[in-house]
């Protein structure tokens, strides 16, 4: 009886109640398993635990606990757990799954007593494998987006909402001079405060940057410039997840160096290399800028404009050298700008020319200025063991009686110039107005111009244009000839700025584009593609249907736009910009290519150049006859040429009569040029001979166009 009594084994006790556990563990979401207290091994698992190692249950059951979760610290657990029936532990842990693949969980071990005085430990895990990988994943993309921001040249900060500081990487913190970056962390928002203090107006940053917070998906590019003279770009973009803005990503870019470079570019443009001083180009703005005041009522409308010309100057170079002729150069800038005031402007032309304008001078002024020149070129130079005295002729005109535009001022300066080289040299004369001079020529002319038109006395010659370096020809230029009856062969320098002036340019210039495409079309049909470049006034780039006329021509001569080039003067680029650059669109939209003739005699900027739809700069003759021993010729090609360059233009010079212009040029890299070194102005016939290759030979691709175009 006595034995009967006796408490049943503990093996025995958990066998029984197995089927009650193992109900109650299946019943638990986790894995779980229960290890016998006694020998120390698993006795009940459910599914789940067998789905995370990989086991059937044969293979767990009655094992010892530290083969399913093998870690060190389990088994000093289970060595600890002998002695200590209420040891507990509750860490993250590694299993290995039966594929050899490790498991991260967290794992939680629990003491179990029984009334009967039994005990045992429940096992409960949380498979953390999924949140694992996915963390590691996530580092890894965050450390890969850190990596990409930290190796771009822009600085990178992003803000919430708030405003409040969410990343940023070290670019960002060197614009700044933030030290290290590590005085602002995440989630701070007194970032904007240290960058006020480094701006020019922090007040005016402050007001945009709390602008650009309240509009969460407004984007902007801003310009910055701080109190150490540097100039920063800044563009900020909303930061976008699932269609909501959640922050703003700002992006800043250092401008200066490139603005420097701009800057530097556009003085090469505006200066003389030689003598430092202003150029054609700078005097022609100066000059606009006194007309526009002459609009706007300001006081002393009225100014003059001396054009200067060195008498005999090319002796000295012949004589002396090049170098002694710099010398001259330098020291005649100086002596000029004695005969200047400080609202004056001194301006190097071009070789041994040079011109003054005189601020709120009338006709008596200017006749002291003129004087004092006189008397400053008088003075003997003297250099080394050489002295000698350089003289000068003097042109002088008169701001508005003697020009309305620029060009028209500086040429009757130029003319009045010339007046005093017919008459001696060595003097000043004024500028007689046009009307006092051979007015009943001037009609004879107009009126013979406008006949010769009608009577088809006018005719196209064509000058090759040839690429440096092959030598090959690329194009043809269109320039207009007239042979009167009784006077001969009209030079176009004669006629053409009387039309101008009389507004039959247009009519002129029509006939000129369609002739030359028609004469493309002609090459064409003849199995030699030719493109031709046609010039274009101001003013018959201004009329109403040009643009129409022009797509007219094309396709009346069934000719592709592509060959067909319009060269405009930098005179378009005056006035209305906007209605030019809707024309020039839309003649770029034809497939028209466009280009600017006599490049750095006018008015055009960078600014215009980066504007409109421009393929060319042509180098004018007149930076190009001095090449390559005129320092400031030089310096000028070489500026055009590198502007073209990082603008992306081709660049092609004319006037070119000299090899060693031509190499000059190609050295430079000038991109084409055309002149006498390779051939004048041709007629067609005379042209085609020229540059067709000596066996004929038709592109299958031009034969099939023209069938089409014979189709059509």
């Amino acid at each position: 009886m006595s034995a009967s009594r006796e408490a049943p084994p503990a093996r025995t006790r958990v066998n029984e109640a197995a089927p009650v556990i193992g109900a109650l563990l299946e019943g638990l979401p986790e894995p779980a398993w229960l290890v016998d207290g006694e020998s120390l091994t698993v006795s009940v698992i459910n599914r789940a635990a067998l789905r995370l190692l990989g086991l059937k249950p044969e293979r767990a059951l009655g094992q010892a606990p530290a083969t399913l979760c093998g870690s060190l610290e389990d088994e000093a657990f289970w060595q600890g757990a002998a002695r200590d029936p209420f040891a507990r532990i509750r860490s993250d842990t590694v299993l290995t799954h039966s594929d050899g693949q490790p498991r991260w969980v967290s794992r939680a071990i629990s003491p179990i007593h029984t009334p009967d005085g039994g005990h045992y430990w429940l096992v409960l895990l949380h498979d953390q494998t999924r949140r694992r990988r996915a963390e590691a994943e996530r580092e890894t993309l965050l450390a890969e987006l850190r990596a990409t921001l930290e190796s771009t040249a822009d600085g990178i900060l992003v803000v919430d909402l708030g405003g409040r500081v969410r990343s940023f990487n070290r670019r960002f913190a060197k614009l700044w001079g933030l030290p290290g970056g590590l005085q602002h962390e995440p989630g701070d928002a007194g970032l904007w405060l240290s960058l006020q203090r480094v701006m020019r107006d922090g007040e005016q940053y402050r007001l945009r940057i709390e602008a650009l917070l309240d509009a969460p998906l407004m984007r902007s590019s801003d310009v910055l410039r701080l109190a150490d003279g540097r100039v920063l770009e800044q563009v900020s973009l909303p930061q976008m997840s699932r269609g909501e803005p959640i922050g703003r990503v700002f992006s800043f870019r250092d401008l200066s160096e490139k603005l420097a470079a701009h800057q530097r570019i556009e003085e090469l443009g505006r200066s003389d290399v030689l003598t430092g001083a202003p150029n054609r180009r700078a005097l022609a703005d100066r000059i606009v800028q006194q007309m526009s005041a002459v609009a706007t009522g300001e006081p002393q409308p009225a100014f003059a404009l001396l054009h200067l010309d060195l008498d005999r100057f090319k002796q000295i170079n012949d004589t002396l050298g090049h170098t002694y002729g710099d010398r001259v150069l330098r020291e005649i800038v100086e002596r000029l700008r004695g005969a200047v005031g400080p609202n004056d402007t001194l301006a190097r032309l071009g070789g041994d020319e040079f011109a003054l304008l005189i601020d709120g001078a009338q006709l008596f002024e200017a006749e002291v200025v003129a004087r004092r020149i006189q008397q400053l070129l008088a003075q003997p130079f003297s250099f080394d063991t050489l002295s000698f005295t350089v003289t000068a002729s003097c042109g002088i005109a008169l701001f508005p009686g003697d020009g309305a535009t620029p060009d028209e001022l500086m040429a009757s300066a130029e003319r009045a110039m010339h007046w005093v080289k017919e008459g001696g040299r060595a003097g000043f004369r004024f500028h007689v107005p046009r009307k006092e001079v051979d007015l009943l020529s001037r009609m004879r002319l107009d009126h013979d111009m406008r006949q010769a038109l009608a009577e088809g006395h006018f005719r196209l010659h064509f000058q090759p244009q040839v690429e440096l370096g092959s030598d090959r020809v690329i194009g043809a230029e269109a320039l207009i000839r007239w042979r009167d009856p009784q006077r001969g062969d009209i030079s176009p320098a004669d006629f053409i700025p009387l039309a101008e002036e009389s507004g039959f340019v247009v009519a002129i210039g029509d006939w000129v584009l369609r002739e030359a495409v028609e004469q493309a079309a002609h090459w064409l049909s003849r199995g030699l593609r030719m493109p031709v470049a046609v010039n274009v006034s101001a003013l018959q780039f201004q009329q109403p249907h040009f643009v129409e006329n022009v797509a007219a021509a094309l396709r009346d001569a069934a000719l592709p736009a592509s060959m067909l080039e319009l060269e405009l003067t930098e005179g378009v680029l005056l006035g209305d910009a906007d209605e030019g650059l809707k024309r020039m669109q839309a003649l770029a939209g034809l497939g028209v290519t466009l280009s600017i003739d006599d490049f750095g005699t006018g008015y055009s900027s960078l600014a215009y150049l980066k504007r409109f739809p421009i393929q060319r700069l042509k180098i004018d003759r007149s930076f190009v006859k001095g090449l390559p021993g005129d320092p400031s010729d030089a310096g000028i090609a070489n500026a055009i040429v590198q502007m073209g360059r990082a603008l992306g233009l081709q660049v092609i010079a004319e006037g070119v009569e000299t090899e060693a212009q031509r190499d000059f040029l190609a050295q430079a890299g000038c991109h084409e040029f055309q002149g006498y070194l390779y051939a004048p102005a041709l007629r067609p016939d005379e042209f085609e001979q020229r540059v067709r290759p000596r066996r004929h030979v038709v592109d299958a691709a031009v034969s099939g166009w023209l069938g089409l175009a014979g189709n059509g």
